[in-house]
């Protein structure tokens, strides 16, 4: 295979992960992305961002006139690649073991497989550690090679086939018959589970794991294959040790080609709280949500159990400083640079992360784990700091890196705290200063009508003083702030039909004023204000339309079901994938719809 192997388009990727690390399986069957041991290890793949020289794993048949197609072992996050020719049928089964222990380190397996007549099969395993910036050394150890670096882990690659080196990478070239099969494990260099013959019990072990799991879904509506994948990817990013769940698996993607809107997606945003909650809770998987809770309840209280400074995004692990820095040496997806590791976001200000976090307590002691007295102690103190900050400017859900403002949806959230935590004191009859919160909230409320919503344009807008639309006020009625058929809400519905969606495709804000991100250019069409569009719709009592619109979101996955951030004006994926927050909203939206379509009355959910 040629070395200039052409970068894949982003949204030409399958994922597999372990809950501790994800690898990105282009559909001509190479791993051009992975992070290792841990979702924000440095890469040891990552020509997803630059070319093979950055460390790729290339592995296929030399069948130039094959048709290529990717699909999952069903409900699994076990990928196939399969390549149909007149010569031969070849497929590729790519997974990364569940294993018994949390604490075992990943191991990537891919078995290769000969359908019918024959074929030969060229390999390259290009281990580069530390996102290409350390000189890895390849070495033969019998029949394995050993990748190694200063002061970085090392890895051992355990095949069935014979391995040589060149150029500091593992190659093999080998013909395989009908029936016949070769298998590959790369894992830690004293991994004891990479022995030759060893697949078969992970992958069946594997398989078993995700089915299983999925199999507790209690979803029985339409586009249940869409919402189980989403499930899975879901899953496929949340930490099995601590419970949270990554914003994507990737890093440096970009939101516009060529652009410089590249950002690390590898760490867990409280924003995303509520969302997780409600599409776990939804679906069934009560465990998942409790174990989310348990790790936010983390990041509200030290290890004395004493209240913390909420932070917008943490790493998974719960660290707290996550410094931005570039890796000038990558060229970039499609030459977008800078390509961004870390994430200078966890400084901000954003009031809003407060309403996610207690609309998702609110959830989960609606229909799931019981909140405790330490906890509600550390409730009472997250929602006195809202009445004091409130009023506040910060730089809003989108993270704009200009002017702080007075942005209306982070007084919405404000609001849901106020509201989530006033209704939750009041059905567990838990003590809180009610008459400071409830006339907080009347505040919040009486503010965002005198001072959000526009006379002369008719709709609500983006900020205090401005007249701009954007995609989080479709939030306002799936939080229950205003009636989803109020006429305010639906005249604000109209103007953000007419200026942010194109062809269901709902932008985030397209503001004339180029300060007001902080940054040049533009991005795409926002994935997860796409599907808030389809709810807002639905429960507008607009179902034909929500209908179609669905439909057509649905169209825009890639061949695998997945979803990154954004679209362009093709419908072609942009930003880190798979996002998941895009897939939360497609399960809120798919519940919804599916219940109104089947006329099932809905009763009150935040």
């Amino acid at each position: 295979m040629a070395e200039t192997e052409r970068q894949a388009s982003i949204g030409a990727h399958g994922i597999i992960g372990d809950m501790r690390s994800a690898a990105l399986v282009n559909d001509k069957g190479s791993v051009d992305f992975f992070c290792w041991p841990e979702f924000d290890s440095p890469s040891i793949f990552c020509s997803l961002l630059d070319t093979p020289d950055a460390g790729i794993f290339q592995l296929a048949p030399n069948l130039p006139d094959a048709r290529c197609e990717q699909i999952y072992l069903p409900d699994s996050n076990v990928l196939q690649t399969r390549w149909l020719s007149e010569r031969a049928v070849v497929e590729i089964t790519d997974l990364l073991p569940v294993g018994d222990s949390e604490d075992e380190l990943p191991m990537l397996i891919r078995r290769v497989r000969v359908v019918s007549g024959r074929a030969t099969l060229r390999l390259r395993c290009a281990v580069r550690h530390d996102y290409a910036r350390a000189a890895t050394r390849a070495r033969l150890d019998g029949d394995a090679v050993c990748f190694e670096a200063d002061r970085q882990p090392g890895l051992r690659l355990v095949a069935s086939q014979p391995l040589r080196i060149d150029r500091q990478a593992a190659v093999a070239e080998f013909e395989l018959q009908q029936g016949q099969r070769a298998e590959f494990m790369l894992g830690g260099i004293d991994d004891p589970r990479l022995v030759e013959g060893g697949s078969d019990l992970c992958l069946e072990h594997t398989l078993k794991f995700w089915r299983d799991w999925i199999g507790q879904s209690n979803y029985r509506g339409r586009w249940r294959e869409m919402v189980s994948r989403s499930a899975l990817a879901l899953k496929l990013l949340t930490s099995r040790k601590h419970g949270a769940i990554l914003a994507a698996a990737t890093f440096g993607l970009p939101e516009t080609p060529g652009g410089e809107r590249n950002w690390d997606y590898r760490y867990t945003w409280i924003r995303d709280a509520s969302f997780t909650v409600y599409a776990f809770m939804r679906l069934g998987f009560v465990e998942e949500a409790n174990a989310y809770m348990r790790w936010l309840r983390g990041r509200v209280s030290d290890c004395r159990g004493q209240p913390t400074k909420l932070n917008i995004l943490y790493a998974i692990d719960g660290r707290q400083q996550l410094p931005e820095s570039r890796l000038a040496h990558l060229a970039g997806h499609g030459g977008a640079t800078p390509v961004r590791i870390g994430n200078q976001a966890y400084e901000q200000v954003q009031l809003d992360i407060f309403g996610e976090l207690l609309d998702a307590v609110y959830l989960v002691n609606k229909y799931g784990e019981a909140i405790s007295h330490e906890g509600w102690k550390h409730a009472v103190d997250v929602v006195d700091q809202v009445c004091d900050s409130w009023n506040g400017k910060d730089v809003g859900i989108w993270e704009m890196r200009g002017e702080q403002r007075h942005f209306l949806h982070s007084r919405l959230m404000c609001w849901v705290a106020l509201d989530r935590a006033i209704r939750l004191a009041s059905k567990r009859s838990l003590p809180a200063p009610f008459a400071r919160w409830d006339q907080t909230r009347q505040a919040i409320y009486d503010d965002i009508w005198s001072n959000f919503w526009n006379a002369e344009r008719g709709h609500f807008v983006q900020y205090k003083g401005g007249t701009a639309l954007d995609g989080s006020m479709l939030l306002m009625p799936l939080v229950r702030f205003v009636g989803a058929r109020d006429p305010r809400w639906l005249a604000t519905l109209e103007a953000i039909e007419k200026t942010l969606v194109r062809d269901g495709m709902v932008y985030r804000y397209r503001n004339d004023d180029s300060q007001i991100d902080g940054l040049p250019g533009t991005e795409g069409a926002f994935a997860a204000c796409s599907f808030w569009y389809v709810e807002c719709l639905a429960r507008a009592g607009q179902l034909d339309k929500a209908h179609l619109e669905f439909e057509q979101l649905l169209r825009y996955a890639n061949p695998l079901g997945l979803y990154a951030e954004e679209f362009d004006s093709h419908a072609r994926h942009l930003g880190n994938t798979p996002q998941a927050l895009t897939h939360l909203a497609l399960i809120s939206a798919a519940s919804f719809l599916n219940r109104r379509l089947s006329g099932e009355k809905i009763l009150w959910q935040p």
